[in-house]
């Protein structure tokens, strides 16, 4: 029977050598087909949890397991990364070829996929991150969301359970960074692959199914994007915007509205206002 859980976090700690302790005592699970997105400013240990779902770092006190798996199992390690695939802040570290097909090719081959396979699974991955018609490319010669998506693709071709993305779009332009989230909001959609999104970008957080807020080490919220956002001096507390929708909500009700704090959209916003204006007529 296949696992319900993903990632599975137990008392996680996690230092560096000689430095204050990052994580301390994390408690959570990822399932199967959840898109999951991580915020915490800089220094809350987002991305050492990150880190340590790719084995890359293991705990230094607690568990973190892959699909039932110890990431600490050195002999289980090639499974694990088969399983978790990592897609990091600057696209430039992860591309390796100078070819934009080769490089999607570029894990398969060193994993010993026949050729007719490679050639299929390629193909595959780059009409879903739409850059097929690139596949002849440079990746010198492409857009930094173009690259972040090329990426993405060699993950894609691997053919994970999960992919876990650092803070992706930290380095695009806006039409980068849409073109990025909309195929991370596919991943999950169409293929139902589980997403871990680290991020700072709130608007990147709403869309997700789910939120884990971390500050010094700690989860402090967990939840929709509608619970977590609507704790709006929490979040502030740990030195984290709001999106602008909630903010407005919040100072609203403040001022003495009574507007359902987990409104998050733009949309829900406006409805919500011309149904106090109706109910004010009546």
């Amino acid at each position: 029977m296949t696992p319900e859980n993903i990632l599975s976090a137990e008392n996680l700690h996690f230092s560096y050598e000689q430095a204050r302790e990052i994580l301390k005592g994390i408690n959570t699970d990822i399932k199967r087909g959840e898109f999951v997105a991580v915020l915490g400013h800089n220094g809350s240990g987002k991305s050492t949890f990150a880190r340590l779902a790719n084995a890359i770092l293991v705990p230094t006190e607690g568990r973190m397991t892959v699909l039932g798996t110890d990431t600490a199992d050195d002999s289980r390690l090639y499974e694990i990364r088969q399983n978790v695939g990592m897609v990091f802040q600057n696209p430039d570290n992860q591309i390796v070829a100078a070819v934009v097909e080769e490089d999607v090719a570029f894990g398969l081959e060193n994993t010993g996929v026949p050729p007719e396979e490679i050639r299929q699974r390629v193909d595959e991955a780059l009409k879903t991150v739409g850059m097929y018609e690139y596949r002849k490319h440079s990746p010198g010669m492409l857009s930094g969301g173009q690259k972040q998506r090329v990426a993405i693709a060699g993950i894609i071709a691997m053919r994970p359970e999960c992919i876990v993305l650092d803070e992706p779009t930290s380095m695009l332009d806006p039409a980068g960074r849409r073109d990025v989230m909309n195929t991370i909001r596919m991943l999950g959609e169409k293929y139902g692959i589980t997403v871990l999104l680290i991020t700072h970008y709130m608007d990147e957080a709403v869309k997700a199914d789910r939120v884990i807020v971390m500050d010094e080490g700690q989860v402090i919220l967990d939840g929709t994007p509608k619970e977590v956002f609507s704790h709006v001096e929490v979040l502030k507390n740990a030195g984290l915007d709001v999106p602008q929708v909630t903010e407005l909500v919040h100072e609203l009700n403040r001022c003495g509205l009574d507007l359902d704090p987990q409104i998050l959209t733009e949309e829900e916003c406006a409805a919500a206002l011309a149904s106090l204006l109706k109910d004010g007529r009546d």
